[in-house]
Parts: C-alpha cells; sequence; structure tokens
C-alpha cells in the first residue's frame, strides 16, 4: 500500500460494504418469507423466489468482498465500483433525456456517481491504489 487510506476511499468502501449487508439481509428476509400467503406469487412462484434470494445473498457476498478490496487498495475492486458507476452514470443521463419528469432524480444519482468517481481516482486515492 502506498500509505493511509484515504477517507474518501473507506467512505465509499463502507457505503458499498453496507450494500453488500443489506443485499445479503434481503435474501435472507426473502428465504425466511417464502411461507407468507402470496409472497411467492410475484416471484413467479416458490422456485423463483429462492433463486432471487440465493441470487441477493451472492450478489451481496461479492458486494463485500469489493469493499473489502477497496479498503485495501486492490485496483480491481477500485475498477469493479467504477465500472458500476459509469453505467449509473450513463442510465442518469439517459433517464434526464427520456423522462424529463424524472431529472431531479437522475442529476442526483449522476451526482452521486460522479462523486464516487472522483473520490476514487483522484488525489490521495491515486496514490493509494498506485502500488
Amino acid at each position: 500500500m502506498a500509505g493511509t487510506r484515504p477517507g474518501g476511499v473507506t467512505f465509499i468502501a463502507v457505503l458499498v460494504w453496507i450494500q453488500g449487508a443489506l443485499d445479503i439481509l434481503a435474501g435472507i428476509l426473502l428465504l425466511l418469507g417464502q411461507n407468507v400467503a402470496g409472497a411467492a406469487d410475484s416471484f413467479g412462484g416458490r422456485g423463483g423466489l429462492v433463486t432471487t434470494a440465493i441470487l441477493y445473498i451472492l450478489i451481496g457476498v461479492i458486494i463485500i468482498l469489493v469493499a473489502r478490496g477497496l479498503l485495501r487498495g486492490s485496483r480491481g475492486a477500485r475498477l469493479v465500483v467504477t465500472v458500476v458507476e459509469v453505467i449509473t452514470l450513463a442510465g442518469a443521463v439517459f433517464l434526464l433525456i427520456a423522462s424529463p419528469p424524472q431529472a431531479l432524480s437522475a442529476i442526483v444519482t449522476g451526482a452521486v456517481a460522479l462523486v464516487v468517481i472522483l473520490l476514487l481516482w483522484t488525489g490521495r486515492a491515486a496514490t493509494f491504489f498506485r502500488h
């Protein structure tokens, strides 16, 4: 590692970790709620619900691993987060053009994606990931 981890990187990693934990929790809750009347129907049946729950859990685990990589200065983790944020930014621009009533949401989403990208690729973060 090339020095101390910048606060911006820590902040992003914590947010990413929380997202992963929430995905795992959502998957577990889906599994626990599969016997609730009507729950499986909205997923096309019990198989769809279980599949969705397992995918949530797997994605959550992957997200937590990415967050761990960010905390350790992994360039691969930074690249994964950057790709996701670029896709989010492109989606926000598309939403801004395609649905003007959603402009505020698109602007906020795009701004957050842009801030994340800047925090990961500029200043002390650039040095931190260059090890």
